[in-house]
Order: C-alpha cells, then structure tokens, then sequence
C-alpha cells in the first residue's frame, strides 16, 4: 500500500530579515477560505449569511443615499461614490464576518481539489443563498418601516424605484454577462485580502474592486436581493400622496413584479455570479495551479514542505541488504496494529495561545488539524506557532489562528501501509544512500562504504505521520511507537 498525500497546496518560502518564514500562497488560502465555508456547521453557516445579507443591504441604503440628489453632477464621479459608499458592505463581510454567496462561490477550489463532495457544495451554496435572502428581506422590513423612501422629499424613495426598474431592463443575456463581471470583482477583492491579516489592509483592497462593480452597473445577485424587493414594495405600497409629492405616477414602475425580477433578474444574474466567480475565478487559478511549474535560476520556486511519495513506488523502492534481518513480525505489521486511535488534534480556529496552551497541556510537539467532521485539514507544531509571536514582534496588531500557521501539505498514510516500509521513509534517505541515478549512473564522486553512507544517509522526515481513511483522521502513528515495537519484538 502506499502513503497518501492530502492534495493541498505547497507553502512558499519567503526571506525575511534573513529568517526563512512560510507564508501560505493565496491559492492555498483560498482552498482553505472555501473548504472550512463548506465544512462550517449548518446553523453558523445559515446564521453568518443572514448577517452577510443585511449587510450588503444595508451597503445599498449607503449608495442610495449618496447618490440621491445629485442631479447634474458627472455622472462617473456620482456613481464612484456611490460605489465607494457600497464596499461598506463587502468591508462588514470580510472583517466582522459573513458568509456571502457570491464570494461563496470560490469554495469551487476545494472542490476541484476533491477536499468536499459535490453535494456538500451545492448545499453550502443554497444554504448560504437562503441565509443571505432571509438578511436582505429581515432589513429590507426595517428600512420600509422606517420610511426612508421619503427622504430628501421623497427623491430617497425615487432613486430606489429608478435603481430598481433599470435592473429589470437588460436582456436575459446582459443581465448574465453583467453578473459574470460583477462577481470576478468581488471573489478577486476576497483573494486579495488573504495577501494580509490586517483589518485596514483588508478594507482598502476591497474598495476599488466593489467600487468598480458597482459604478460599472455590474449585477450583483445579493445586493439585488434587497434593492428590487425594496422598488417593488415601494411601488406598491407606496401612499398615492407620496407619489403626487413627487409628481409621478405609480402605474410607471407597474413593470416592478417579483414574477418580473425572479425571471428577468435574479436567474440569470445568480447563474453570472456562480460562473464569475466560481469558474472563471476559482477553477481559473486552479487550472493554473495543476500546471509544472519551472524553476530557473533568477527564480525563487515553490518549496514543498513534503513530497507525498508512495512508500512502495518502484522508482523509489530498493531492497536494502539488511531488509532480511528484520524480524517477520516487523514486516508484516501494518499501520492499523500501531497507530494511536485517539490523537490528540487541535481545530483550525484556535487562536495561537489556545494551539500552544493545549499543545502544552497534552505534552505534545505537533497535532493533526480537524475539522468539525474528523477530516484532516492540516498540521502544527509548537515550532509554526512560536514562529507568529516571534513575528508579531514585528508586524503588530496581527492576530493568527491555528488554519493561518497550520502545514497544508501533509503526509499521511493509510490503514493497511507497512511498518516496515514506514521506518524506512523515516530514517532513511535512498538517494544519499545509493547515490546513483535511474540508469545505475554514479553520481558521487568519492568513494564510501554501505556502512558509512548509511551513517550519512539520513532523513528529513516527520516522526508523526496521521492515518486517514477517505479524508478522515483515523489514528496517529509516531516514531516512538514504532521504536517501543521494535524493542518489545528485540528483547
């Protein structure tokens, strides 16, 4: 049997003040950003989105109140501030915490990196959708009952129904493309903000991207959510003197019906958003991911914290001399009569004094990461989380969770893979062993006896390896374990 890689991104290595600090890739983050989305508990994802739905909601009470009254003003400038006013929106998501279906959508990298099913996707997504509704239609009862459409005279009111009527007159083709766009600006603004873990940060990169979208007349299916409803109620309940302080008539927005925006609206535009960002912007860096990278001399490449190499590949597997004196109960033992089947994990949203405090309490090096279903996400070691206090010395104000600091890349194996085979991954290095290449090629230079090569030949390695069967941790199996074995079989 062979070892199994959990199929995660590698972390790059970055200089810093000449100490090496890994800093995970934005592609990496956002497989994370989209897998712990998908693997929230049902009640917290619902609840996070309803929060997300109001406040995109009450974003547009933003930009309708800036660009009421503008009147003759350019009309670029008028609708770049309205979609400055509008990032608020995304600004409460991304930092107070939300759960946003059209950013949502990127958790299309976890799937396509086969870390959730398919299924568990489509319900996230509906979930989060239903969330968002519930938000937008829960602020959109308060904002009616207050009566702000009769702002500045009425004209509050006004701007809503024009807003409103506009969306319901592009082309079932249009209103798709418009959403395309829309939503590449806003998964774009999200995969930026995981560049930093500052707060500020966050919220400047978010604007231009929302500010775009929104001057643009992008369509964003969440904001419409709210913003139509708001025309429809408006145009149908509004009092007959509102309307003549006004000087217009109601039967103008008669085209304001919810069989009109499901249809003409709100389909097209949420298909446009799933495939803006999802597709275009998700599977798009994903595809670019799959492909070789190079590495050059002028170029500093992705290292891999490990190369998740099948035990018994015949590329890498030699039969040692000594293979033989190793004790048959040794070799036919398999991970599954070994491994520890209760390990010790941490979850992914520990802070870095929690991670260390249980690491500590439970005389522990390192512990698998889990999610709320058992599934491995990750690793960390007191050594990752040590690693942020020394950089908060520098950088201050940043506060880092376990998922921020874990190791993505991890090695694992499986229930059935041998013991013997695993000790030989461990501790020793083939190639510095048999320095020769695949065609029998001598590739050092001085001579050496087996003895003393294997001396030298020794591996980087983790001494902690998780068992996991269909994603799920299963058991820990450690070096320790395997010495205290071998020393019961030996005396």
């Amino acid at each position: 049997m062979a070892l199994s890689g959990i199929n995660l991104p590698h972390r790059h290595v970055v200089q810093k003040g000449g100490t090496a600090l890994r800093q995970q890739s934005l592609f990496s983050q956002a497989e994370q950003y989209g897998q712990l989305k998908i693997t929230k508990s049902p009640w917290q994802s619902f609840g996070l989105a309803t929060f997300a739905g109001a406040f995109i909601a009450l974003a547009f009470v933003f930009y309708i109140t800036v660009t009421t009254g503008a009147g003759e003003g350019p009309w670029g400038l008028v609708r770049l501030a309205g979609g400055l006013a509008f990032s608020l929106g995304l600004m409460l998501v991304v930092i107070c915490g939300g759960e946003l279906f059209t950013s949502t959508v990127l958790s299309s990298v976890a799937w396509a990196q086969k870390l959730v099913s398919t299924r568990s996707l489509l319900v996230c997504w509906l979930r989060v959708y239903l969330g968002n509704l519930l938000g937008a239609l829960l602020m959109l009862l308060l904002i009616f009952s207050a009566r702000m459409y009769e702002l500045d005279g009425g004209l509050w009111g006004l701007n809503a129904l024009h807003i409103a009527q506009h969306k319901l007159h592009h082309g079932w083709g249009q209103a798709f493309s418009l959403g395309i766009l829309c939503n590449m600006l806003v998964c774009l603004g999200v995969w930026m903000t995981f560049a930093s873990k500052d707060a500020l940060t966050k919220a400047i990169l978010l604007m231009l991207p929302v500010a775009m979208f929104v001057s643009s007349g992008f369509e964003h299916s969440i904001a419409n959510l709210f913003m139509v409803p708001l025309g429809i109620i408006i145009a149908n309940f509004g009092s007959a003197d509102y309307f003549a302080q006004l000087g217009v008539a109601q039967s103008q927005f008669a085209d304001l019906t919810f069989y009109h925006f499901i249809i003409n609206n709100l389909i097209p535009v949420t298909l446009g958003n799933i495939v803006g960002g999802g597709l275009f912007v998700g599977l798009g860096y994903w595809m670019i991911e799959q492909q070789p990278k190079h590495q050059t001399a002028l170029q500093l490449a992705p290292i891999p914290l490990a190369q998740c190499l099948p035990i018994s590949n015949p590329k890498h597997h030699i039969n040692l001399a000594g293979d033989t004196s190793m004790p048959k109960s040794i070799q036919k033992l398999t991970v599954s009569e070994l491994m520890d089947t209760t390990p010790f994990t941490l979850t992914p949203d520990l802070s870095v004094y929690e991670g260390l405090k249980c690491l500590s309490n439970a005389e522990q090096r390192g512990a698998a990461v889990v999610d709320s279903r058992q599934q491995l996400v990750g690793y960390v070691s007191q050594q990752d989380l040590l690693r942020s206090l020394w950089s908060e010395e520098y950088v201050r104000g940043i506060s880092y969770k376990v998922a921020d600091l874990m190791q993505t890349r991890v090695m694992t194996v499986s229930l059935n893979d041998s013991v013997a085979q695993l000790i030989e991954l461990m501790v020793v290095d083939r190639e510095k062993l048999f320095p020769v290449s695949d065609t029998g090629i001598l590739m050092g230079t001085t001579f050496a006896s087996y003895e003393e090569r294997l001396r030298l030949a020794h591996a980087n390695k983790p001494s902690s390896f998780p068992v996991v069967e269909q994603g799920k941790l299963v058991g820990v199996i450690t070096r320790e374990m395997i010495a205290l074995k071998v020393s019961q079989v030996y005396s």
